[in-house]
């Protein structure tokens, strides 16, 4: 077979992507039908849509019946095609359903199972491993189930995962369908569509590469992390786990990592594992001050190395592969030094010692981030959930907390017995169009004893007693309950936040429990503050 179908099927994955995603932005512009709740770390300035996955799902199947009226040949070579269609539309409903209205990490998780293990039941599994350098095949059975659902599922948390900047997730994606494209080309499985996908990402990086218009969202990223675990499968020589598999896992050694120590960091400190944070090695550029483009080309730079190696695998059939797993450790060893992320990494027991002394803190904060969130749902304005933030803040050791919005500030601060307060964090939400918070706490010296400090402290929970690290998660926590309480309010988060703003959730349960009149629920307030304490209102 020639080059030039996969030509034809990559400029027409390009041609759809280019028509769709105008659409999509106007009809997001002109409509709320493409608008989700409330998110913390969504933090661009203008509303930008996560549903990119709609132009890349129309992309995939114009190719395919553009494959099937030109190729039929093609499309009948794999046996398992329409489970490869079904299986792949049918997990983008999944994460575009999360885009339009949150899921929940354990529902998304239990769908991706329940989708993954329908594939292998239908047809599509790991059968066989053939051991590297010899000629030796070991048959899996039953442990070939649980190899492809732990793959594919891996794989398509993986690229959510490192969508967490403008265009990231994109092109490293576009890297892994060219080296696909190429593999399926060779062993003549696939190589069709999956030109036709990379057309359709290099397309989609015209509107994703910073600054974004559209987000890939959940439903983009699970698509094609999804489809880059089938197509590896399918082009594994009939189910032999080998260079098809290994070969991609090269492209992806950064995001391997970067997701590795993600969820080694959240479960020593006791956080959610799905939960997203500001700690990736995106975040790490950005914080020395990079611009996102040139964090995205960095990335780029460092990925389109390990693509090299993926094609050297490959082409060597697995030959090179210990030689190759020796100098992707070097460069990722030689970009932790120029990230000053060494010694941090050879650090293991202060690292682990460090955050299991944070995990009984961190649960206590999640306790009442969930509190402060289902609040939301019951008060009827955001000055009623303000008091509740307030009550909140006070128990977690803060000394000040000040709230901007649109109609004007809150602020509440209490004595702190003579310690400065030079511990302080601002939070931007939504570019400020649901608020700015700034939180104060006392400061301990580096070089005080956590255990005397907290002895000496008369406060229930204290973040002064620990580092700048435990400062940063708990306030993040206090934020991300302030917007999830938004959320179930209802706010819209289209619109500029007051503190007269009137929350309709709570209203519409009562309209849906009542058939009479409502009458407007009394004001709660918060508990009363000490003699030490007081609430300002800034008009």
């Amino acid at each position: 077979m020639s080059y030039w179908p996969l030509v034809y099927c990559g400029l027409l994955g390009m041609g759809i992507v280019s028509l769709v995603v105008p659409l999509v932005l106007k009809a997001s512009a002109s409509t709320d039908l493409f608008k989700r709740g409330n998110d913390l770390h969504h933090t661009h300035h203008k509303p930008v849509p996560r549903v990119g996955g709609l132009a890349l799902a129309a992309a995939f199947i114009g190719v395919e019946v553009f494959i099937a009226a030109f190729w039929p040949e093609q499309r009948a070579r794999i046996t398992d095609r329409w489970v490869f269609l079904l299986s792949s539309m049918t997990i983008f409903a999944l994460g575009f359903w999360d885009d339009l209205k949150p899921l929940g990490a354990k529902r998304k998780l239990l769908g991706q199972i329940l989708i993954s293990l329908a594939a292998c039941a239908s047809g599509i599994a790991i059968e066989r491993f053939k051991i590297p350098f010899t000629a030796t095949i070991i048959e899996l059975h039953g442990w070939g189930v649980l190899i492809t659902v732990l793959w594919l599922v891996g794989m398509t948390n993986l690229i959510n995962l490192i969508d967490g900047i403008d265009g990231l997730a994109g092109g490293i994606c576009l890297m892994l369908m060219v080296l696909l494209a190429y593999v399926g080309h060779q062993s003549g499985s696939m190589e069709l569509i999956v030109s036709g996908m990379a057309g359709a990402l290099l397309a989609f990086l015209w509107f994703n590469f910073p600054p974004a218009r559209i987000y890939l969202g959940d439903g983009g990223a699970y698509f094609l992390g999804f489809q880059i675990g089938l197509f590896a499968v399918l082009s594994s020589h009939k189910g032999t786990v080998f260079v098809a598999l290994t070969a991609p896992l090269f492209v992806l050694a950064l995001p391997i990592l970067d997701t590795a120590l993600a969820i080694l960091r959240r479960g020593l400190r006791g956080l959610p594992i799905f939960r997203p944070d500001r700690r990736h090695l995106h975040h790490h550029l950005l914080g020395m001050g990079l611009s996102r483009r040139r964090v995205v080309l960095y990335f780029y730079a460092v990925t389109l190395i390990f693509l090299v190696m993926g094609f050297a695998a490959f082409w060597s059939r697995g030959n090179l592969i210990p030689v190759l797993l020796g100098v992707a450790t070097l460069i990722l060893l030689l970009c932790a030094g120029r990230l000053h992320f060494s010694r941090e990494w050879f650090a293991v027991g202060r690292i682990v010692g460090n955050s299991l002394e944070m995990r009984q803190e961190i649960h206590y904060a999640l306790t009442l981030m969930r509190w402060l969130e289902l609040e939301g749902g019951r008060r009827h304005s955001a000055e009623e959930l303000w008091s509740d933030l307030v009550f909140a803040a006070q128990r977690l050791g803060y000394v000040s907390a000040k709230m901007t919005l649109a109609d004007g500030e809150r602020k509440w601060e209490q004595t702190n017995d003579g310690q400065p307060t030079t511990r302080s964090v601002v939070e931007a939400f939504h570019a400020g169009r649901l608020g700015t918070l700034e939180l104060k706490a006392p400061y301990c010296p580096l070089d005080t004893d956590p255990a005397q400090s907290r002895q000496g402290c008369d406060r229930l929970f204290c973040p002064c007693v620990s580092d700048d690290i435990m400062f940063e998660i708990v306030s993040e926590l206090l934020a991300e309950g302030w917007v999830k309480g938004l959320r179930k309010s209802n706010h819209p988060g289209t619109t500029p936040l007051r503190f007269d703003t009137k929350f309709a959730g709570l209203q519409r349960r009562l309209q849906r429990n009542s058939s009479g009149p409502i009458a407007p629920a009394p004001s709660l307030k918060a508990s009363p503050q000490s003699a030490a304490s007081r609430l300002e209102i800034v008009r």
